[in-house]
């Protein structure tokens, strides 16, 4: 029997998939325990049975108990310039930019989503009020959420002084004033932001009109989404935002795999991305990553931490290669071109490092083959490893035009500019690697060693750190195409002796 405010096993289930749908969140098994509280709460609070409550739920449940849930699922902890790097960019690029692009009409839109309790749309409002000085431009900044509380919270506009703890001394005299233990935004700032409940995760119009929005931030939102749903939430925000107009998102989310409608930009320390015009845009996402056949990382000596990382790479790969030649190379056949575009063979002449031997394969392979990514991804790296970086170089240029969230392609790309002398380069290029793939070790080892080579210690010691950890959980296949030849263990090695000598624990 389905008794009031009781629910069954099975009815969490339920819940999280009616959660999934309506609201875009998605919970993880571990997670179904705590769904089942709240679940429970929702359930004693409404005297509702399960059965019934879940049906109401899956048919369309009303805004105000998708809002209620919303206060128990989501994480409302925000503070004033939060990430303020992303402000800096917002005031020295985005704001300059699209007040040339709207002079004309002298007006400028800015969207908050997933505002919270609306530190952040009252940051965006305090930094276009210092930056927009002519009076006769008008700035509008709308501001949404969910959850009814913390938008009663952005309205009141009162805040204790720990949310501003990243706010200049400065910003805070102007624009805050002390009422006892709080303080009070200013009016002409209040007056700024619009604030309305609205749920991301429905198709909205009145939300998303076309190509209105000059920039949108949306951080620290769709990293919580299923993957549908934020695919989803993007497409409406690069419908929503002008050509040319600006995304912000979380440190920890990217549009890698989701979205072909927008550039990445990377500026003033932090990524941010810009919308492409109709000429740019297409319908079909990036390709997808790599797909390597997986195969057993070969042995490698290992490799010494003072050395440039591709010099490292040719010296052991020109000892192996006279290890494995036969006494008459030329007698030697290369293997037969694989056939169509099957790269299974190059991958095993690159697990013994023939590299030579695998150029030759990859000459063999058809010419449309060349453009294919993964393709000229693995070209470049057998030009890198042969010492021809800056032809290596234009190659992962002309991969990161067609497709800019290929973490692999920027990664060679540093190789490439280390081994042209520009560690500057290399250690930029390393960054936009990282932050397309989090979990991408190579790269995270490279910018490591660059700089302890640059005596930057702390950030040598943090990045160490982070591919110590992922190196031992690396794709085996994704090694031997990055790793030049050294397999997970001579990596691992390396690695703890460099953050050793940087001061680190291994």
């Amino acid at each position: 029997m389905n008794m009031i405010g009781i629910s069954a096993p099975h009815d969490a289930e339920r819940f999280r998939l009616a959660i999934r749908r309506r609201l875009g969140l998605q919970f993880d098994d571990a997670k179904l325990g705590f769904l089942n509280e709240v679940l429970q709460r929702r359930l004693e609070r409404l005297g509702r049975a399960a059965g019934e409550y879940l049906d109401w739920m899956e048919d369309g449940a009303a805004a105000g108990e998708l809002g209620s849930l919303a206060q128990e699922l989501t994480v409302t902890e925000t503070y004033f310039f939060r990430n303020i790097e992303q402000f800096r960019a917002f005031q020295e690029v985005v704001i300059p930019a699209r007040m040339r692009v709207r002079e004309s009409t002298r007006a400028l839109r800015f969207l908050s989503a997933a505002c919270a309790s609306g530190e952040e749309a009252y940051t965006l409002a305090m930094v276009a009020r210092e930056t927009i000085l002519d009076p006769s431009w008008s700035v509008s900044i709308r501001a949404v959420d969910i959850n009814p509380a913390a938008l009663g919270k952005a309205r009141n506009g009162r805040y204790l002084g720990w949310a501003l703890r990243e706010t200049p001394p400065e910003m805070q005299r102007k624009w805050f004033r002390a009422d006892g233990r709080e303080l009070v935004i200013a009016e002409a700032i209040r007056g700024a932001v619009g604030f309305e409940a609205r749920n991301l995760a429905l198709d909205d119009p009145e939300l998303w009109p076309s190509e209105t929005y000059d920039a949108v931030f949306c951080r620290n939102a769709i990293m919580y989404f299923a993957p549908e749903q934020a695919a989803r939430v993007v497409e409406r925000i690069a419908g929503a935002l002008a050509p040319g107009g600006y995304l912000f998102l979380g440190h920890a989310e990217t549009l890698r795999g989701i979205s072909d409608d927008f550039h990445l930009r990377h500026t003033h320390d932090t990524f941010y991305y810009q919308r492409k015009d109709a000429r740019e845009r297409r319908s079909d996402l990036p390709a997808p990553a790599l797909g390597l056949p997986a195969m057993a990382a070969f042995p490698a000596p290992a490799p010494v931490a003072g050395e440039a990382w591709m010099e490292t790479i040719r010296r052991s790969s020109e000892r192996i290669e006279a290890l494995l030649a036969p006494p008459d190379r030329a007698a030697a056949p290369a293997p037969e071109s694989a056939p169509g575009w099957d790269l299974a063979g190059v991958f095993e002449l690159l697990r013994h490092e023939r590299f030579d031997l695998a150029r030759a394969r990859m000459d063999g392979l058809p010419p449309e083959a060349g453009e294919d990514s993964d393709v000229r991804l693995l070209n470049a790296m057998l030009l890198a490893h042969g010492g021809g970086y800056a032809d290596a170089a234009e190659m992962c240029q002309r991969l990161i035009e067609t497709d800019e969230f290929n973490a692999g392609a920027h990664y060679v790309l540093a190789l490439c500019r280390e081994g042209l002398g520009d560690r500057a380069g290399a250690m930029d290029r390393d960054r936009v690697a990282i932050y397309l793939d989090a979990g991408f070790a190579m790269p995270r080892l490279h910018l490591g060693l660059l700089a302890r080579r640059a005596g930057e210690r702390e950030l040598a010691r943090r990045e160490l750190a982070q591919a110590l950890a992922l190196l031992k959980h690396e794709d085996a296949s994704r090694l031997l195409l990055f790793g030049g030849g050294f397999g997970r263990q001579a990596l691992l090695d390396m690695c703890g002796a460099a953050l050793r000598e940087c001061g680190g624990a291994a």
